[in-house]
């Protein structure tokens, strides 16, 4: 008999607590926090209830009543109790934390709702607020101060809310004087002459009078306090709050990317709606923006070109082009992520592509060049990367369902006892100076503990159709790339 499939890790947050060292990751619909340095899993998140990934409803038969008895009353209370735990969405593709570990956010797929957790150092997951936003979250970032969040939509705008939420009910601004007056039908009886006018008037004014009485409004957008501070009229794939000090004071600054090619550089809230600066250069989607942290006068960016780009973005000029293939006729290129970090006095980015078992490694410059360094291999594509700084080690989660070079082909189910590798974790290796940075593995117990561990099951049988949604779900930055002819795929 096949073995189901493990659905992998979408992301993978380190968090350091005051107690403890915890990996928080997603996987569909669930989270999970492990131990970083035992892999003991802790908690999970919603809670366990022993069902596999979420399938489409079975058709249901009409049962007529002289048919149904206690065993069709009991499948069917059954069949209900189910669908009132399963969760309304099927990924997580967004987790991050606080610097100090105490909150985790992360935004649940189809339902658009940013979740804020409180962490404790048992891993255990207390949610403090859900909040559904107006169109689907692509990015998240928090201020400085970590006070608030930044949501970046498929939309194109970008709000703010608050971490924690408050519970008096926010402030409604006046509604306009023009739309006061629209409330109430402009026409009468005497200027509509049609029977469907006719009709459609007085349904007009039954709904008019009626808010007259109740004295209601109404509502517009969501009921929670949120910001618009700034818009694209694309969309956002990308976003990064940076705060650069200055002779007085931090200037706070935030950069969006999008759909077209664009990297807007904005001031900082309350100043959002101020444009500093472009950073024109890509020719093909922005998927991907960084600032590192120890060199936040650089950016980098990456998508659907065969290149990453260095900017100086407070000035947005182009510094470096860096080659992502050998061959620049290979097949298209989607970057998957980019993350910059520190290991010793190595200044890191690493970077991701879609459908590729490589991690490629770059060391930065003073000058803001990349330098190309051996790559790291693993057994599967590349889905997250996480750095454990101090210990000098990352943690990378791969895909166990997909064949290695692959976002559409599944690989083979077998019946052996070998569990699927869904995290490894590297450290680098100590070489003569001057040497490419090379690589070894690292942890070996705590990945196999979280590798034993599993996740959220993939039946094995899946059905092609189904194969397909879990593919998008996952790889779903390819359909961003635009045709020859000027259209859009869809």
């Amino acid at each position: 008999m096949a073995v189901n499939f493990q659905h992998p890790f979408q992301c993978v947050q380190y968090v350091q607590r005051p107690q403890a060292k915890l990996l928080l990751v997603s996987a569909g619909p669930r989270l999970y926090s492990y131990s970083a340095e035992t892999g003991q899993r802790l908690a999970s998140w919603p809670q366990d209830t022993g069902s596999s990934d979420q399938e489409p409803p079975e058709k249901k038969r009409k049962v007529s009543s002289s048919e149904s008895g206690p065993l069709e009353e009991g499948k069917a209370a059954e069949k209900n109790e189910k669908a009132k735990t399963a969760p309304a969405w099927s990924n997580i593709p967004i987790v991050t934390s606080t610097s100090n570990g105490e909150y985790a956010i992360a935004v649940t797929g189809e339902d658009k709702c940013i979740r804020v957790f409180q962490l404790q150092d048992d891993g255990s997951l207390n949610q403090l607020s859900e909040r559904a936003m107006p169109k689907r979250p692509s990015s998240i970032a928090l201020t400085s101060d970590e006070t608030t969040i930044l949501c970046a939509d498929k939309f194109g705008d970008v709000h703010s809310l608050p971490l924690i939420p408050t519970t008096d009910k926010p402030a409604v601004a006046p509604r306009p004087n023009r739309e006061a007056k629209l409330s109430h039908p402009a026409a009468t009886n005497l200027t509509v002459h049609t029977k469907g006018n006719l009709r459609a008037l007085e349904q007009q004014l039954l709904l008019a009078s009626k808010k007259k009485e109740d004295g209601e409004e109404r509502s517009v957008g969501p009921s929670f306090e949120h910001h618009l501070l700034l818009g694209h009229v694309s969309l956002l794939t990308d976003m990064v709050f940076v705060s650069l000090p200055s002779e007085t004071h931090k200037r706070t600054y935030i950069l969006t990317a999008d759909r077209d090619e664009h990297i807007r550089v904005s001031r900082g809230p309350p100043q959002a709606h101020v444009i500093e600066t472009y950073c024109l250069g890509h020719t093909a989607f922005i998927s991907k923006i960084c600032v590192p942290q120890y060199a936040p006068e650089y950016l980098i960016s990456g998508g659907g070109d065969n290149y990453l780009v260095v900017w100086n973005w407070a000035e947005g000029r182009a510094l470096h082009k860096v080659p992502l293939v050998e061959n620049s006729s290979a097949a298209e290129v989607v970057v998957r992520g980019i993350w910059a970090t520190t290991i010793g006095d190595l200044r890191l980015v690493l970077v991701a592509l879609d459908g590729s078992p490589k991690l490629l490694c770059f060391t930065l410059e003073a000058d803001g060049a990349l330098k190309p360094q051996t790559p790291i291999d693993l057994t599967g594509n590349v889905l997250a990367v996480t750095p454990l700084e101090e210990d000098n080690t990352i943690f990378i989660s791969v895909d166990s369902i997909r064949t290695a070079g692959s976002i559409q082909e599944w690989r083979a189910s077998s019946s052996s006892l070998t569990p699927p590798t869904l995290i490894e974790a590297f450290r680098p290796q100590q070489g003569s100076e001057g040497s490419s940075l090379a690589w070894e593995p690292a942890l070996k117990s705590a990945t196999d503990a979280i590798n034993a561990a599993g996740s959220v099951e993939v039946p094995a049988t899946t059905e092609d159709k189904r194969r397909t949604e879990l593919n998008d779900l996952l790889y779903a930055m390819s359909k961003l790339r635009k045709t020859p002819r000027g259209g859009d795929d869809e």
